[in-house]
């Protein structure tokens, strides 16, 4: 899959943690247990084994990393929102990574490097109330391979069983995780608080779930 060119003048996503969340994390309607991730091209708009050269440092309050050849890395816009607020419902979403990156070192540490704000934060940012995007995420699976088994250690480690599972990503290739019961939505252009809605609407279709439990 040909892909646009990393562009590394992208607005720091920190400052839009203040959107609003999306519309079925409020819904009173239900909710997958895990929400899973793919990193390149989905939560952020690059190739991490291709775009960045280490040694990474991170600049603005930690909003961006800049990598050897002070190029610029940062998440997409509403990645902040989507997962600071994932962790707001009640109960919280378990969220995952499954990244087939050949780089998952870097991956790590861009993950590391790169903070949310707190919540009650509307637009500034401080290293004090920050968090790292690392810390959010309930299990990690970064490792080239088939991404069904990246979800068969997401299950093993979570005993949380595939038909509660949602992931995103980029590439159609990786809906192959649906033979275990997992429902993927592709995310073409990345993740977006409108993208969340649309794979949590098909989530609860699929497994007849739209309407509110008693």
């Amino acid at each position: 899959m040909v892909k646009k060119s990393h562009t590394p003048s992208l607005t720091p996503a920190i400052i839009s943690a203040n959107i609003p969340s999306p519309e079925t994390f409020n819904d009173g309607l239900p909710l997958p247990r895990i929400i899973a991730f793919d990193l390149d091209y989905t939560l952020w708009p690059f190739w991490v084994d291709t775009h960045v050269t280490p040694p990474l440092k991170a600049k603005d309050n930690n909003a961006k990393s800049i990598d050897r050849w002070g190029e610029s890395f940062t998440f997409y816009p509403d990645v902040p929102s989507i997962l600071l607020s994932a962790k707001s419902t009640n109960p919280p979403i378990t969220l995952a990574t499954a990244s087939r990156t050949s780089a998952p070192d870097i991956a790590t540490s861009l993950l590391k490097q790169l903070h949310l704000p707190s919540a009650s934060e509307t637009g500034t940012s401080s290293k004090a109330s920050s968090k790292r995007a690392y810390d959010i995420f309930d299990y990690m699976q970064i490792f080239p391979g088939d991404k069904r088994t990246h979800f068969q250690k997401i299950q093993k480690a979570s005993g949380v069983a595939y038909d509660e599972m949602l992931f995103f990503d980029d590439e159609r290739r990786n809906r192959n995780v649906e033979s275990l019961g997992v429902v993927f939505w592709e995310v073409p252009s990345g993740i977006t608080r409108a993208e969340v809605d649309r794979g949590v609407r098909e989530w609860r279709k699929r497994k007849g779930r739209e309407q509110g439990e008693t």
